[in-house]
């Protein structure tokens, strides 16, 4: 069976300082590991602001919820390397 890479998520929306933190992270981490990363505006889809409005920065890790406000890099670096 063949290997399917990662995929990152960083749900955002304009003005937040916290998820300009993420992002810095995440784009260096899907570099170093050669994953997908994606970001996507909450804003533009009201189903997303419903649910993520009060979270973001939300990182999602091959669609699943991950890491709320803050990327902990090691942890997220390990959970690729597994």
């Amino acid at each position: 069976m063949a290997h399917v890479p990662h995929r990152l998520t960083l749900l955002t929306k304009p003005g937040c300082h916290l998820c300009d933190d993420a992002r810095t992270a995440l784009r260096g981490l899907a570099v170093e590991f050669g994953v997908v990363m994606e970001e996507r505006d909450i804003t533009a889809d009201p189903v997303d602001y419903r649910r993520w409005a009060d979270w973001i920065p939300v990182t999602l890790l091959d669609g699943e919820e991950y890491a709320v406000f803050a990327v902990d890099e090691e942890r997220l670096r390990r959970a690729l390397e597994g």
